[in-house]
């Protein structure tokens, strides 16, 4: 189980998260849902350890991991799909996701996991991970990482940013794998129909969770919320 407990963090004097709980219990996909500028990105990298929270505490299975770092929570299976993807010049896909070598993946199953982010095998295999692929496509080739890396917890941040309109099916295809092989998933997004294909949501709007519970729930609660409120006004990138 991972736990957010009484978590608030502070950039130049400005409170961005305040006392945030939250808990992720193994093999639930949970969405984080709210506006562009609510702190979603913000709890994300607080998990991952990318920022350290001002207060509070992050907490696995029991376990104080909050002055550990990015590599150490890695070891632990904890995953970050990044909003935006790196690049690498000099490596190929393949490469890329078998860590240079190191992963032991069969060649199945590295075209099991193209095939569910909806890239030819045959195409992308050799390319290399640079400037001539697209932000899509890099976007899939970075969730491909994450499906061979079968972390305990995947925190996927705008999954379908940058993407077409598969992506609704793409996200559909990951979470089906993801649970399949038990893997805690944390999806970042601000679209309602995305965090319906979650099991539980937490609405998160000034830094602050207003709502959880079942996902269809919180959805409609969001919906009315968000065509009311005043803070929404002038918002635009998220934190």
């Amino acid at each position: 189980m991972l736990c957010l407990r009484n978590i608030t963090y502070e950039d130049k004097n400005r409170r961005i998260i305040e006392n945030v709980n939250m808990t992720f219990r193994e093999g639930i996909t949970y969405s984080i849902l709210g506006p562009n500028g609510a702190g979603k990105s913000t709890l994300a990298h607080i998990i991952m350890g990318v920022k350290k929270p001002t207060e509070g505490k992050v907490l696995l299975d029991e376990r104080d991991i909050t002055e550990l770092s990015i590599t150490e929570r890695a070891k632990l299976g904890i995953t970050l799909l990044w909003q935006e993807p790196a690049r690498y010049e000099g490596i190929t896909v393949e490469e890329y996701l078998t860590l240079g070598g190191k992963l032991n993946v069969s060649e199945s199953e590295l075209r099991r996991v193209f095939e569910i982010v909806g890239l030819p095998y045959e195409l992308y295999c050799h390319r290399f991970v640079d400037k001539s692929l697209s932000g899509g496509e890099r976007k899939r080739i970075e969730l491909a990482s994450v499906l061979l890396l079968k972390p305990k917890y995947a925190i996927l941040d705008e999954p379908d940013s940058g993407l077409d309109i598969t992506a609704s099916d793409l996200i559909d295809r990951t979470l089906k794998y993801l649970g399949k092989i038990g893997t805690t998933v944390i999806l970042i997004t601000h679209y309602e129909k995305i965090a319906k294909k979650t099991e539980f949501s937490y609405f998160v709007c000034g830094g602050k969770v207003v709502r959880k519970g079942f996902s269809e729930e919180v959805v409609e609660y969001y919906k009315r919320a968000c065509g009311k409120c005043p803070f929404l006004e002038g918002m635009s990138d998220d934190h």
